[in-house]
């Protein structure tokens, strides 16, 4: 049978192909420590009471039609208020499009501004923007990060691509590594953007930005969180902001997200996702707008649930830094943010007990699953090359517990590598 040459070659995403080998597992009885998929096991960390609550009242009160196209009246009104409260970004409830979570304000941007054959920019590693590259036929121009700066993109990196591209797809804090962008290097960002949309003429297309904070509420210790407009705010008509409740809230089922920028933008966006249909659900929309305007609940639930994941996050590092200092070719970085840790296994070309050669991060993340029963994402399933080291470890869906128990037998199954 034939199908369009954009479905026909479309590559289904490696992190669910992880996670359902997975889950498949431990169905089966087998107790494997799963830190691949960007969830949460609502057992370990369920939504807030609260908004629990407000969801079954809004069920019982019967709003179960459709909701309008752009989000409830009421619960764009409640996210403007908050990002204004909490970020000082000031924009109109009418300039906030709300959707059933960020995936599909990320494609409806891509969709609103990019044509076939536009270039657009992001780093590597990153999430599934080489996905909606391919899906609205755009030319994916992917720039290479290091380690030595987080992996977060600088200028430097960035400026040689800009030209004539349409858009630029930023994350922070990022998806896959936990890291943010520093002010220093956001800002220097921002003004590449700017300077690149003053020597365009007036029949050219700007170079947008897309802006995924998703995770922003999720940072720990002393780091910030960043933003193109407020460093910047005559960018406020080039960026579009992809927020919403799923990490912060841990309300990934609840399928609550929103945009928001500038209304050229964001009403042609609207109409895409119109025809759609990808909406949140009516009560779920309720039951949040009711909730985000309960900042003592908000900060309450905040609270607990960032020391709840930073525990989890902050004993990966310390085991894997144990690891290193007990001389094995490991290392992580400092968590700051997200349900992220980023982790150097550094055995490529050994061998295993079973006399396998271990080629690839793919073949380790096997070795590692079969071995260890501990499941990881490689940096290859955003981007990266394949014998890059490095690798995802995600928190939300496994316990404190399970993961201490896990890294004794990370331990011994890198040890045996020969």
């Amino acid at each position: 049978m034939q199908v369009s040459r954009m479905a026909g070659s479309l590559i289904g995403s490696e992190i669910i192909k992880i996670g359902n080998e997975v889950n498949d597992m431990i169905r089966k009885g087998e107790q494997i420590c799963n830190l691949t998929i960007g969830d949460f096991d609502p057992s370990i960390f369920p939504i807030p009471a609260e908004l629990e609550a407000e969801i079954t009242k809004a069920y019982q009160a019967g709003h179960t039609n459709y909701p309008p196209a752009n989000g409830m009246a009421a619960l764009r009104e409640a996210a403007a208020a908050f990002t204004e409260t909490r970020l000082g970004l000031s924009y109109s409830p009418n300039d906030f499009l709300v959707a059933g979570g960020s995936r599909p304000l990320i494609y409806a941007t891509y969709l609103a501004l990019v044509d076939p054959g536009d270039k657009v920019v992001f780093p590597v590693p990153s999430w599934n923007n080489n996905h909606y590259c391919h899906l609205s036929s755009a030319e994916a121009v992917m720039v290479e990060t290091r380690p030595e700066n987080n992996f977060m993109p600088t200028a430097a990196e960035l400026a040689p691509h800009l030209a004539g591209a349409t858009l630029l797809a930023l994350c922070s804090p990022l998806n896959p590594t936990g890291t943010v962008f520093s002010r220093e290097d956001l800002e220097a960002i921002c003004d590449l953007v700017l300077a690149e949309n003053k020597r365009r003429g007036p029949e050219e297309k700007p170079l947008y930005l897309l802006y995924d904070q998703i995770y922003w509420l999720l940072t720990f210790g002393n780091t910030e969180h960043y933003d193109p407009v407020n460093l910047r705010p005559e960018l406020r008509d080039y960026t579009i902001y992809i927020d919403g409740i799923s990490k912060c809230l841990a309300a990934t089922g609840v399928r609550v997200g929103y945009a928001f920028g500038p209304a050229t933008v964001i009403d042609k966006m609207k109409a895409i996702l119109g025809h759609v249909g990808a909406w949140a659900p009516k009560a779920e929309q309720v039951a949040t707008a009711k909730y985000l305007p309960e900042t003592a609940a908000v900060d309450g639930f905040l609270g607990s649930f960032k020391q709840k994941v930073q525990r989890s996050l902050e004993a990966l590092h310390q085991g894997l830094q144990a690891m290193k200092a007990a001389g094995l070719p490991v290392d992580s970085m400092v968590p700051m943010g997200a349900i992220y840790l980023t982790a150097k296994l550094d055995v490529l070309g050994r061998t295993t007990p079973g006399g396998q050669v271990l080629t690839s991060t793919k073949e380790l993340t096997s070795y590692l699953i079969s071995e260890a029963r501990l499941a990881l994402v490689p940096f290859s399933a955003f981007g990266t090359d394949g014998s890059a080291p490095w690798f995802r470890m995600s928190v939300g869906g496994a316990s404190l517990e399970s993961i201490e128990a896990a890294l004794p037998r990370l331990q011994a199954a890198l040890e045996a590598l020969r």
